[in-house]
């Protein structure tokens, strides 16, 4: 099954943003299986980036996963929509990737289940809908990602990737111009 190990997690959080790209995303539930590869992402570096959760070191209930070690997922509602979220950086230091857009690979049709009459790239290019497609849920907020029913497994290796700036943080200051965000160039299932 190739399911990355911990290990993996342990790099920069914007080296791990990169690295994400092409690896597949997984969720296993009673419906059914669903996965997509990971075609775009965005770092949150919270002790200086004030468009994180956790910028400044803020612990509270939601960021109080940030603060372990990296490798777990990081869920929030924000906008009625689940999002989902790699915890990244080194224990205490409150990081997180969170994946934007995924590429539809196993369940497309519990996705359109899901999801609804949407076109084929629609499933999936926003990280609200990707969790919703894929089955990620609120109550998924700890999991770690080398076990099911929630793992993340070696994928594709992108051809070109792309870098620029985040998207939906206008009110963070100069952190809204850090290029942190990243894609695979070309990629039909990336958000905008």
């Amino acid at each position: 099954m190739n399911v990355l190990p911990k290990v993996f997690y342990e790099q920069p959080t914007l080296e791990l943003a990169r690295s994400l790209l092409g690896c597949e995303l997984v969720k296993e539930t009673t419906e059914g299986t669903a996965s997509g590869y990971i075609v775009e992402t965005e770092a949150y570096i919270g002790p200086v980036d004030r468009a994180a959760h956790s910028y400044n070191y803020k612990r509270t209930k939601r960021t109080q996963v940030m603060f372990g070690p990296a490798g777990y997922a990081y869920t929030y509602v924000m906008h009625t929509h689940c999002l989902v979220n790699v915890v990244s950086g080194e224990e205490g230091s409150p990081e997180a990737v969170l994946i934007r857009a995924v590429e539809p690979v196993e369940g497309i049709d519990l996705m359109y289940a899901r999801r609804g009459d949407k076109k084929e790239k629609d499933l999936t290019n926003g990280p609200g809908k990707l969790t919703k497609a894929l089955g990620i849920i609120r109550s998924d907020y700890g999991r770690p990602y080398d076990t099911p029913p929630l793992y993340i497994k070696e994928g594709f290796k992108p051809a070109r990737i792309s870098q620029g700036k985040r998207i939906g943080i206008e009110n963070s200051g100069d952190a809204r111009d850090f290029p942190w965000r990243f894609w695979v160039t070309d990629n039909k299932f990336v958000s905008r």
